[in-house]
């Protein structure tokens, strides 16, 4: 028997505002809900369409609902609205039985709710935040947490978080793992041409990810001048769009004297990635904080070993997939990436677990289990109902 088919409401805001991890996880949930489960949910689209936004080619053709306000407008309006504990919102939004927020901003409304909490970095690390997102958050989130029916957290370290910095009831929160495209995959055709662009002549390590604090990226420039000094010719290559307070560490870069080491890239197409991984000798990602770590899995997928901080979420995305290392330690860092250079069967072996890893996270399995949680919110809420018009 065919399941009726529950209206979901989807905030893809990020998919249409954001170029990071949050636009990807808008877009790629959307597009596999779409593709794979039209018969269970009606899936409508929402965005607030403030300074011209538009959403990306994938999800033009969707059937969706916009407001246009300013993006504080619209913030401030959610905050108020949780504050407040009002529900006029609900008159800028489609009709829907369910709304999913797919970013840390949820209004308050009259029907089931799904947020997504993708990390807590501003809890955990407030000094790599500004102080305008600092404080919107601090104030907000614990509303917005509240608020939600259900919660998805992106790794079991938010999960940990959410119910370590806001009391979450943990039956509240469900991990579902995000997953990786197509695209990445062990292949021999990526083009050439691709790597000699970003990196020419040279054999080179990478990182991915905007260029802000967390990332560490002092701490990859030090590695990078210890494995200098023992006369490995590698470039580094940082693709990643420009972040915020990273003034230090392009200074850094000059004083390590590895100016003609260090190659930014600046923000690279999403179609050039797969050609950029294949072609390195190892990803790196000595991160302070990640929620989830797409970098790590993209990489594995194409067949590139990674090393990557033992810290937040990396280890259970790396698995034993990777070499884990203190997050601030150059000297650790370096030697991991001495060995991956200069140890075949072990980058050989890294490479076969990364295959095997990368394919336990999977968009289409991100897509079942959402719905699956649709599902469990919208009949608990009408078990609700059923029982308080008694």
């Amino acid at each position: 028997m065919k399941k009726s088919s529950l209206p979901v409401v989807l905030d893809v805001g990020p998919a249409a505002h954001q170029n990071a991890g949050l636009a990807r996880y808008a877009e790629r949930l959307a597009s596999h809900l779409l593709a794979g489960h039209g018969e269970e949910i009606d899936l409508t689209l929402f965005f607030n369409r403030h300074s011209g936004h538009e959403l990306p080619l994938s999800l033009q053709n969707a059937q969706t609902v916009t407001v246009a306000r300013g993006q504080y407008a619209w913030r401030l309006g959610a905050l108020a609205s949780q504050l407040l504990r009002s529900t006029r919102l609900e008159r800028s939004l489609p009709v829907g039985s369910l709304y999913h927020a797919t970013e840390h901003l949820l209004p308050r409304l009259a029907r089931p709710t799904v947020l997504t909490v993708h990390d807590l970095i501003f809890a955990a690390y407030p000094q790599h935040h500004t102080y305008t997102n600092r404080t919107f958050l601090r104030v907000a989130m614990p509303l917005f947490v509240r608020a939600a029916d259900a919660i998805i957290a992106v790794s079991q370290q938010t999960r940990r978080d959410l119910l370590a910095h806001y009391a979450t009831p943990a039956a509240k929160v469900r991990v579902i793992y995000e997953g990786i495209d197509d695209r990445f995959a062990r292949r021999s055709d990526y083009q050439s041409d691709l790597r000699g662009r970003y990196s020419p002549d040279r054999p080179y390590l990478l990182m991915v990810g905007t260029l802000e604090p967390r990332k560490n990226h002092a701490t990859a420039m030090r590695a990078l001048a210890r494995l200098k000094q023992t006369g490995h010719p590698h470039r580094l290559l940082i693709a990643g769009g420009q972040g915020w307070l990273f003034e230090p560490v392009v200074a850094l870069v000059a004083e390590l004297g590895l100016t003609d080491d260090v190659t930014f890239a600046g923000r690279v197409p999403d179609d050039d990635l797969p050609a950029l991984y294949a072609g390195a000798d190892a990803l790196l990602l000595p991160s302070l904080y990640e929620g989830f770590g797409f970098p790590v899995l993209e990489a594995m997928a194409c067949g590139t070993p990674v090393v990557c901080s033992h810290s937040s979420s990396l280890p259970e995305v790396a698995g034993d997939a990777a070499l884990l290392v203190p997050p601030t330690d150059d000297e650790a860092l370096a030697a991991a990436l001495e060995r991956i250079l200069t140890e075949p069967g072990l980058a050989d072996e890294l490479r076969q677990r990364g295959t095997a890893q990368a394919a336990r996270f999977r968009w289409e399995m991100c897509a079942a289990e959402t719905v699956e949680l649709y599902r469990e919110v919208a009949g608990r809420r009408a078990d609700a109902d059923f029982f308080d018009s008694d």
